[in-house]
């Protein structure tokens, strides 16, 4: 297992700063948003038992939770889409994004997926230019880092016979002592630039049998692993002042509205 660990979001950082008639009173029009921005691991996060969905349930009423996953990439492709999911002329930047790049990076090269592969240099460079990004359209977003999850190398194998039989692959490719490089240097970017990073790349292989409770497939999230990421990105978002319970509704509660006079309750 990797030995960094990494920075969790200053206890003393200002608050994050809402869009306009976000957080002004419980009549505001504008909710702000937290935005998911990964691979396939966020793009599924709204299916059945996702930890996107989760994270909206968490923030109900209270934030909209966008999720910006695609399948397949990895974070050189990200910076394709920086300026069009992002744009610094936004009226109303996110109030904090996830970032959960690294499982396409890492795979190898000479094997079936080496066409998404990315030096590890590189993806650190990346992954440092959508930060820099980010920044850039706000500088009070909550900016979360989220390493590559382990890889079950057999789960891998097995859900490559499931698909294509005696034709599967014979060599993995990807593994989890190559994820741990790029998670490290996940982490070690979070350091450099003070934001809160989550290393599920190590928290997930500190529960025995985490090879089939938390990969569906070696690679992709089960319910319960998806459980776990969920867990991880609220508490970092709370640390880092985003408190559910803290926040207003975007109009009141419905034992605020007067039956007789309902007028009353949205002046």
């Amino acid at each position: 297992m990797t030995h960094g660990s990494c920075p969790a979001a200053p206890a003393s950082r200002h608050p994050p700063v809402c869009p306009t008639g976000a957080a002004g009173g419980s009549l505001g029009l504008v909710r702000p948003q937290v935005v998911l921005f990964g691979d396939s691991i966020t793009e599924q996060s709204f299916r059945p038992g996702g930890w996107g969905a989760a994270v909206a349930d968490t923030y109900s009423r209270k934030a909209d939770v966008v999720v910006r996953g695609y399948s397949g990439y990895n974070t050189r492709w990200a910076l394709f889409l920086m300026h069009r999911i992002f744009p610094l002329d936004g009226i109303a930047p996110p109030l904090a994004t996830t970032i959960f790049f690294g499982a396409n990076d890492a795979a190898l090269l000479g094997r079936t997926s080496e066409r998404q592969h990315v030096p590890v240099s590189e993806y650190k460079e990346n992954l440092k230019n959508i930060v820099n990004h980010l920044k850039e359209c706000s500088n009070s977003m909550i900016i979360v880092l989220i390493t590559p999850p382990p890889i079950d190398e057999e789960g891998r194998e097995r859900f490559a016979r499931s698909l294509y039989g005696e034709n599967a692959r014979k060599l993995p490719e990807r593994t989890n002592e190559m994820a741990g490089v790029y998670a490290d240097q996940c982490i070690e970017l979070a350091r450099e630039m003070h934001i809160p990073c989550i290393n599920i790349w190590s928290k997930m292989q500190e529960t025995e049998g985490w090879q089939t409770l938390y990969l569906s497939d070696g690679l992709h999230l089960t319910p319960e692993g998806n459980a776990v990421v969920h867990k991880e990105v609220v508490k970092t978002l709370r640390n880092a002042g985003l408190k559910a319970e803290d926040m207003p509704h975007d109009f009141p509660h419905h034992s605020k509205i007067d039956g007789s006079c309902p007028d009353v309750a949205f002046k």
